[in-house]
């Protein structure tokens, strides 16, 4: 505990599955007395914040009868990066409360989740305020790993009720989500909900606050996109001598509000946690989706990734695009450009795109942006580049069929296929962290040009052909990983968003996630292609009161200073090193940051050597040639300057290429004057790199 920490005793410690299950009293202010409660932490809370989902108790609980008879619940936890908080179900051992012990439906162990109005337990039995503000606060406190803002709830029989209300009453607003097993749904009609509302609270009547039934008929709408409860058929509150449960009355309340209603029966299960274990993991995945989901809508993750039981994709061939119908499961023939060799013209041909399989999305490019990472390639200087392959990796697509398994996109989306992957997982210890985008699920097989189970979905004249950075735009159809496709407002033209594949969206990302330019500081960009002039823009939207722009064609300054640039420098017109102009001339000290954006290793060094003393960033976005090695004096880097690089300007791709393109349609982001050159069809692809090497061209985007 760190000394802002609330004070508690940690009661025990478990390591369980890979995250860590601890239990914890504390004093409550709230029932004026010790708590106890457990809290499961799943190993992403190590790196990062997580949501967390709440478990109620039944009648006669404690927080142990869960974390021991239903652990699989955590098993869930930890593979979904969800936080379970159990805390037990009343005050314990107030001597001074006259019967507190003498039943099991009331006092002890039973506390109802309502704030008692009576005496003599007012001061004590609080146990609604004590789940939805004193308990929240506190393991947000001592956890700080555990999200202020991301919370769902779920809970059994008494705790089911708890759950219930408690969701119904705050709203989705305090709570993403609800589910409850076998809970008491009309409390006010039933003798276990009776006693304690008149025990508690002075009246049945006055319970009606507390009745998850009333409750959904007052507020007579869908509160919620949908709750879970799953029942025992064989449950002996149910089908005994009295229905303490009445699932139907609220099955019936649901419909009548338009509250959209998962109930299931479960033929052979009773009340026991025999039942709960049984279902206690589709309940953590039913929540953390809703989580992860509520994340994904603020562009902050990638949706969830589906549960790992989750079965095969079924698509309604209805709801596919007529266009895609008659291709589904099978191979289509197209047109590619393709690199049958390096230092060699592309060659339009036809070649064989299978289906996808599972966890892959196949596309129909619409239009691909040519970068200049394709042509290192295609000229032989990327150590990693293969032939013969397709190349393209900036490009609009629509999904024309999705692989077993895909969830997040279905045929007919509009997409982004981005070579920097996101699994969102929670095990991928580089998609939970805030500090990278370098997700390596698939980063073998990519660098291999093969799809991630190790074979190609590509081939021409009966030969395989390598995928490129996952990719593979240079064709009219390309199958690409579904953790490499990001979903995007269909009210984005293809040839605008194909930008956001790889350039432009690098250079955003080099100035506001890398470097995190800020009002009034100076910057320095060298090379004002694409790249450059998208980091221009940043540093111009993000308030940089000095934009200098560093190029060996002048003919660039103009459009150059419509993005942003205040001043210019060609390095041929000077006869010392231009950071010396730079850091000297221009400046007294050099720039707060400065970008290579040239792929030139001599670049490089003068990018960082003109950074300000003490505490400039140097950033190389460029890609160097193979074998090439940076170099600089160490006392440069002793004296405060810092030299770090980007790879797709720091975006979680999945989560946020779509926030981009949002921006971009409300005219936050214009991207207009970055296409300079287009074609129509595969066989112009050559003069689209032709015009790439012209000198005059920042995008040639070929549309398909």
């Amino acid at each position: 505990m760190s000394e802002s920490s609330p004070t508690y005793t940690l009661v025990s410690s478990y390591r369980v599955f890979g995250g860590w299950l601890r239990k914890v009293k504390h004093a409550s202010s709230t029932t004026s007395t010790d708590m106890t409660f457990s809290v499961f932490l799943p190993p992403a809370a190590r790196l990062t914040e997580v949501p967390v989902l709440y478990y109620l108790s039944g009648l006669t609980c404690t927080d142990d009868n869960f974390c021991q008879k239903a652990a699989s619940a955590f098993a869930a936890a930890s593979k979904r990066g969800v936080a379970v908080v159990v805390p037990d179900t009343s005050p314990r051992g107030h001597e001074s409360i006259e019967g507190e012990d003498d039943s099991y439906d009331f006092g002890t162990g039973a506390g109802f989740y309502v704030d008692a109005t009576q005496q003599p337990w007012a001061k004590n039995y609080n146990m609604y305020s004590y789940v939805t503000s004193e308990l929240p606060k506190f393991v947000n406190d001592a956890f700080p790993a555990t999200s202020k803002t991301l919370k769902s709830i779920t809970g059994h029989s008494m705790g089911g009720h708890g759950a219930l209300t408690i969701a119904l009453r705050e709203g989705p607003e305090a709570y993403t989500s609800v589910s409850a097993f076998a809970p008491i749904c009309n409390p006010t009609q039933v003798p276990w909900g009776k006693k304690a509302f008149e025990g508690y609270l002075g009246s049945v009547e006055a319970g009606a606050e507390h009745d998850a039934t009333l409750l959904m008929k007052k507020a007579n709408k869908m509160v919620f996109p949908t709750i879970l409860i799953d029942q025992g058929a064989a449950d002996n509150f149910l089908v005994g001598e009295v229905n303490q449960l009445t699932p139907a009355a609220f099955v019936d309340a649901c419909k009548a509000a338009g509250q959209p209603l998962r109930y299931r029966e479960h033929d052979g299960f009773d009340h026991s946690y025999f039942f709960i274990s049984s279902y206690v993991e589709d309940h953590v995945n039913f929540h953390a989706d809703a989580l992860y989901d509520k994340l994904a809508s603020a562009g902050k993750v990638a949706p969830a990734p589906p549960a790992p039981s989750a079965p095969a994709t079924s698509v309604d061939i209805e709801s596919i695009p007529e266009e895609f119908r008659a291709t589904q499961g099978k191979q289509i023939e197209c047109k590619a450009a393709v690199a049958w060799g390096p230092k060699k013209p592309l060659v339009t041909e036809t070649i064989t795109v299978d289906p996808p399989k599972a966890g892959e999305v196949r596309v129909k490019v619409v239009a691909n942006a040519l970068c200049h990472t394709d042509i290192y390639t295609l000229e032989g200087h990327d150590p990693e580049g293969l032939f013969p392959c397709v190349l393209g990796h900036e490009a609009g697509s629509i999904v024309e069929s999705v692989g077993p398994g895909v969830t997040s996109v279905k045929p007919g989306d509009h997409v982004v296929p981005c070579y920097t992957p996101q699994c969102s997982r929670p095990e991928c210890i580089f998609c939970i962290s805030p500090k990278t985008n370098l997700c390596p699920t698939i980063r073998g097989t990519q660098g291999s040009g093969m799809m991630p189970d190790g074979t190609s979905r590509l081939s021409c004249k009966g030969k395989p052909l390598y995928h490129f950075m996952g990719c593979s735009t240079f064709s009219e159809y390309a199958v690409i990983a579904e953790i490499s496709v990001a979903k995007i407002n269909k009210a984005m033209p293809l040839e605008k968003a194909s930008l956001f594949g790889c350039g432009v969206a690098t250079g955003l990302g080099a100035a506001w996630n890398t470097v995190k330019v800020e009002a009034g500081q100076s910057v320095a960009v060298f090379g004002l292609g694409a790249v450059g002039l998208s980091v221009v823009q940043a540093c111009k939207i993000s308030g940089a009161s000095m934009i200098i722009g560093v190029d060996l064609n002048p003919d660039k300054f103009k459009l150059a200073a419509k993005f942003g640039c205040t001043h210019f420098v060609n390095p041929a017109d000077h006869d010392k090193p231009v950071q010396q102009v730079i850091a000297g001339e221009l400046t007294k000290w050099g720039c707060d940051a400065t970008f290579d954006c040239t792929g030139n290793v001599n670049v490089m060094r003068s990018a960082l050597e003109c950074a300000h003393r003490g505490w400039g960033q140097s950033c190389v976005i460029g890609v160097a040639a193979a074998g090439k090695e940076i170099a600089t004096r160490p006392f440069q880097l002793v004296t405060g300057r810092r030299w770090c690089g980007t790879a797709f300007g720091g975006w979680k791709s999945r989560a946020q290429v779509p926030v981009l393109i949002e921006r971009s349609l409300k005219g936050e982001i214009p991207v207009d004057d970055y296409v300079t050159h287009v074609f129509d069809g595969v066989d112009k692809t050559n003069d689209a790199v032709d015009a790439l090497h012209s000198g005059n061209c920042l995008r040639a985007v070929v549309r398909y």
